[in-house]
């Protein structure tokens, strides 16, 4: 019987902020067709049973400042099943593009010679809206900033100064590290009853939030036992969630 020629591809796929229900209609049909699935910690595990039965599902995550697979090896993994066994998608958590490394892998595909192919996600501060948060809202918030909190080398972005000065929506993503610096920043720039909201595990049924201000932020994640993984929005949008749930 002739052997299966195989087509290396990678699929760089954003698997969404959590419920496995908002992954797209491309990305719900592509976990069909794989031949190899590398799925990041944030992935919801449920996605993976859209998957054919021969397909192989590989771990590949990165637990937040523990143990993780490097990027290397993801790199050599990528290029490894897209030669032997075709097809390989890369599940990882909300967008792929934003705060993730997929488009370091896609590079990395093209120059071994491996067709890719980009499917976007549904970013975690787009769940906000499940906690009567808009990130834009007429009159009130013009622009949306989006500012890592945990920098290549560690430290919080210094755009998070510049992003002040606006009357624009801060969104800090892997900023729950950082939190007392985050506060202390604008208190110190005389900002620090600025409306400021945490939402840990968004669109999960675990989903748990807290609105407050920002000088607060410390003592609302500590009362409230928020951690990673979670995403920070400051801005006067925040209180409108209040004046909803009033």
């Amino acid at each position: 019987m002739k052997e299966k020629e195989i087509f290396p591809e990678l699929f760089v796929l954003g698997a969404g902020p959590g419920d496995p229900e908002l992954i797209t209609v491309k990305g719900y049909r592509i976990l069909q067709e794989a031949d190899v699935i590398l799925y990041d910690n944030l992935a919801n595990k449920e996605l993976l049973n859209l998957s054919k039965p021969e397909c192989e599902k590989i771990y590949v995550g990165k637990q937040p400042y523990g143990n993780y697979t490097s990027q290397e090896e993801i790199h050599e993994m990528i290029k490894h099943f897209a030669f032997a066994k075709g097809k390989v998608v890369r599940l990882k958590g909300g967008d792929p593009f934003i705060f993730g490394r997929g488009f370091e892998e896609v590079l990395y595909a093209r120059a071994n010679g491996i067709k890719t192919h980009f499917i976007p996600g549904i970013t975690s501060m787009q769940a906000s809206g499940l906690e009567d948060i808009p990130l834009t809202h007429r009159a009130i918030s013009e622009g949306i900033w989006i500012i890592t909190g945990t920098k290549k080398d560690g430290t919080l972005s210094s755009d998070l100064r510049l992003a002040m000065q606006s009357n624009a929506t801060v969104v800090i993503y892997m900023g729950m590290k950082q939190i007392e610096t985050i506060a202390d920043t604008y208190i110190k720039e005389k900002r620090g009853s600025t409306p400021a909201a945490i939402i840990q595990h968004a669109s999960l049924p675990q989903q748990k939030s807290v609105t407050g201000v920002v000088k607060d932020l410390p003592e609302m994640a500590a009362k409230h036992n928020l951690t990673y993984p979670a995403i920070i929005i400051i801005g006067d949008v925040v209180s409108l969630h209040s004046q909803i749930n009033s």
